[in-house]
């Protein structure tokens, strides 16, 4: 949570926490530059709710019900949360997916982002954050075929 909250003092953005209605459980108010979360979450669903809504300040999102946004704001909170070595070590644990999410501190949800949007499997290998260049993989992690 201090890695997020150091993110929103990075961005410009303040963290409140207050009682809001179901089925709401957090907003970002782009003219203010606060995010807002409910009171009777989770650690991890805390965690979640404001990894992603800090995705919405980080991309200057400003509306409402945009998927788009929503996907993007998903996979900022996915690489913000989940660190791609220690997601390597724990898969080649063999660990179901609800274990890989609990003991990387992140929903189910953010597990598929991150498997969907930061991962490349090719020919046995898991990639995650390529990029260009020497050393074009930072991480790799092999698996049984």
């Amino acid at each position: 949570m201090k890695k997020l909250l150091s993110l929103a003092a990075h961005l410009g953005v303040t963290v409140h926490v207050a009682h809001l209605p179901e089925p709401f459980r957090g907003f970002y108010d782009h003219e203010r530059r606060r995010v807002v979360y409910d009171f009777r979450l989770t650690p991890i669903e805390r965690a979640c709710v404001l990894a992603h809504e800090l995705g919405h300040a980080f991309y200057g999102h400003q509306g409402r019900d945009d998927p788009d946004a929503e996907a993007a704001a998903d996979a900022f909170a996915a690489a913000a949360l989940v660190d791609p070595t220690r997601f390597a070590e724990l898969e080649s644990l063999g660990l179901s997916d609800e274990a890989l999410a609990e003991e990387l501190g992140v929903t189910m949800k953010l597990l598929r982002v991150f498997v969907t949007n930061h991962l490349t499997r090719v020919r046995g290998v898991t990639y995650t954050r390529p990029r260009l260049g020497r050393g074009h993989y930072q991480h790799a992690l092999r698996w049984a075929s």
